[in-house]
């Protein structure tokens, strides 16, 4: 297995005295697809707050290419490369789809970051013709390709993916694990947390669930696709129906 591009060793987390996160262990291979699923309100976006440096820890440790960056600003993360495409996709309502990924590569220089938007019109072919487009005129699934797309303009090592399925139709979320899943292909590592744990599952090749700000189970997500499985993820334990159930 290739060496870990993002390990957190455990780590212990909150918000103000409210403990979310308790000793938290994670290992993200590089070139890996990895998901964490969980029910709602267990602590799968403060993961990634954690991993931006939006929330301080309060005990373990952040490492990033083998080094520590517990004590790095949210920029400064970003800046080493890691993308992030956050829960609700904050985009800039009033400014258009290209300036929008702009400001994913605002250090760049023009050439660079036309390069990259260039590329990124392919990667979203649905987001070509609405580049001069305000973002607050584009459909659910629209924005969360701008959002995807401005998190890579930068060109990061890890993307990470909050809830990007939140209130997509279907047929919209396979086109967005499709193009994920050729970004990844290609070498980009993924981090992505999901409520849709079927899609996160069919798209990931390793899973932790995470119960409680804990951390349950780890695993292949092939073996998480199993019914009874997946059922014990989001319930509990399910107890063994009577053998002489109908």
């Amino acid at each position: 297995m290739p060496a870990d591009l993002l390990h957190l060793e455990a780590v212990c987390a909150g918000y103000g005295k409210v403990p979310v996160l308790h000793d938290v262990t994670v290992s993200i291979p590089r070139g890996d697809a990895v998901a964490a699923i969980g029910a709602n309100g267990v602590g799968k976006t403060t993961l990634l707050r954690v991993i931006m440096g939006q929330i301080p820890i309060t005990a373990g440790d952040v490492l990033f290419d083998d080094v520590s960056i517990r004590e790095l600003p949210t920029s400064r993360r970003a800046r080493l490369g890691i993308g992030y495409a956050p829960e609700g996709r904050a985009l800039f309502p009033m400014m258009t789809v290209r300036e929008n990924l702009e400001i994913g590569a605002y250090h760049a220089t023009a050439a660079r970051r036309a390069a990259r938007a260039g590329w990124l019109f392919e990667v979203f072919p649905k987001l070509a013709p609405l580049r001069g487009r305000l973002c607050a005129l584009l459909s659910g699934g629209e924005q969360q390709m701008v959002a995807i797309a401005r998190a890579l303009m930068n060109e990061p090592k890890l993307l990470l993916l909050d809830e990007p399925s939140t209130g997509l139709a279907p047929r919209v979320v396979g086109e967005l694990y499709e193009a994920l899943t050729h970004l990844h292909a290609d070498g980009l590592t993924v981090f992505v947390v999901e409520q849709n744990a079927r899609a996160a599952l069919r798209f990931a090749r390793t899973v932790h669930v995470v119960e409680d700000g804990r951390i349950a189970r780890s695993g292949l997500a092939s073996e998480m696709l199993d019914e009874r499985m997946l059922a014990e993820a989001y319930l509990g334990h399910v107890p063994e129906p009577p053998v002489n159930a109908p």
